[in-house]
């Protein structure tokens, strides 16, 4: 049972408080509204959720502060849209997507790694690697085929959020860096985040991925 006086903390709330602002400045002088929508709804949709939960099942902070930083990465690219982010004009193209898509990877499979080891029995191991990086890939296929449906239609409006300019192997290189983005969080920050959850559980055994 998580500790009752683990609430709401002034270190959540800022963060709540940093991606409102955040959401709103994207929203003003956005590039394009419905670009903006489709980019920004999972941003609103976590905010709801987090609030929905906050009493019941809170997250480390670990997450919170990945789930902030998405949300920023998201809002950006829905400000300006993924293709035309400044900064990021390497070569014949710009390469935020990149970026958006190895953070689309790396956050989900920190989360999915906290809700597996909170609810399942699953253990820390090879078992728990692969099967979180095969989720955060089928949550990358899932994306692309909400791109595809987004195509159909709206036709050409929804050029600007499927940021494809011009590539006809987008698709799956944006697979790719999701699936490089989990890979990079689980090996990077697996201890971390067992140490973050012994904070909620100290009985929890400490491990590798």
């Amino acid at each position: 049972m998580l500790n009752k006086s683990f609430k709401i903390n002034n270190l959540n709330v800022f963060f709540v408080v940093l991606t409102v602002l955040a959401t709103v400045f994207s929203y003003i002088g956005a590039y394009d509204r419905m670009t903006w929508w489709m980019e920004a709804v999972p941003v609103l949709v976590v905010l709801f959720i987090l609030f929905v939960t906050r009493e019941n099942f809170q997250l480390t902070r670990l997450i919170y502060l990945l789930l902030f930083v998405h949300a920023l990465v998201l809002l950006l690219g829905a400000h300006y849209t993924y293709a035309r982010v400044p900064f990021f004009d390497f070569g014949e193209r710009n390469n935020f997507d990149k970026l958006g898509h190895f953070v689309q990877g790396f956050v989900p499979a920190l989360v999915a790694r906290e809700l597996l080891l909170r609810t399942s029995p699953l253990k820390p191991g090879k078992w728990l690697f692969a099967i979180i990086c095969m989720a955060c890939l089928g949550i990358s296929a899932i994306y692309e085929v909400v791109e595809w449906v987004a195509a159909l239609l709206t036709g050409e409006r929804a050029e600007a959020f499927l940021g494809t300019q011009g590539d006809v192997w987008d698709t799956q290189k944006d697979m790719t860096w999701a699936g490089l983005g989990a890979i990079a969080a689980l090996v990077t920050l697996g201890r971390v985040h067992d140490r973050a959850l012994k904070g909620l559980k100290p009985k929890r055994q400490a491990s590798s991925i």
